[in-house]
């Protein structure tokens, strides 16, 4: 199964082609593990539904699926929805690295920022629609923008009404106390 088909259902969210097919090349280029990772090798931070094989993915799910049904109340004009659904889609894609090292990496919000920027040429991005998407990324993480262990390191925090978005969905999509269940495809059931 090609990896886009994994993200089909959060892909068609994407109304603008060219922002759909660029969202669509990055998820074709993630690492093999990020397909099967769990979301938190500890289950301190996630919910069960996101441990084991393909938690990562379910947690990215969720996120998504958390935006699109909150764009009925907070009202984003069509090219950010489909911004913020990109942002959501890749914002943990690189969480152990490039290659897949043994923890997560606390700097995979700007990992996957320079990755979408070293990949700009196969992308049908405007310079501005490629800015939002890594600053969304960048500071998904949201007050939990410094580490102990990487103490060099400071993740930017959310500025914009679109940044702040999207670290609510990430942050709702890590809540333990929601329950999100999936099909055996691992498309979330409505």
């Amino acid at each position: 199964m090609e990896k886009q088909e994994i993200f089909k259902t959060e892909l068609n969210y994407i109304s603008d082609d060219k922002i759909r097919e660029s969202a669509s090349t990055v998820i074709g280029m993630l690492p093999d593990y990020f397909f099967h990772e769990a979301a938190s090798s500890t289950s301190k931070y996630h919910p069960a539904y996101t441990l084991g094989d393909g938690g990562l993915v379910r947690h990215v799910k969720t996120a998504v699926k958390m935006a699109y049904e909150l764009f009925n109340i907070y009202k984003f004009d069509d090219e950010t929805k489909d911004l913020i659904i990109f942002a959501l889609l890749i914002h943990d894609g690189l969480k152990k690295g490039v290659v897949e090292e043994r923890y997560t990496r606390f700097d995979h919000p700007i990992l996957i920022g320079k990755f979408i920027q070293d990949n700009r040429d196969k992308l049908s991005l405007s310079e501005e629609q490629l800015e939002r998407i890594v600053k969304m990324d960048a500071s998904h993480m949201g007050k939990w923008n410094t580490n102990e262990y990487n103490p060099g390191v400071i993740l930017p925090l959310p500025k914009t009404v679109e940044e702040k978005f999207v670290h609510m969905c990430d942050y709702l999509a890590s809540r333990k106390f929601i329950n999100v269940e999936f099909d055996s495809k691992n498309d979330i059931l409505v």
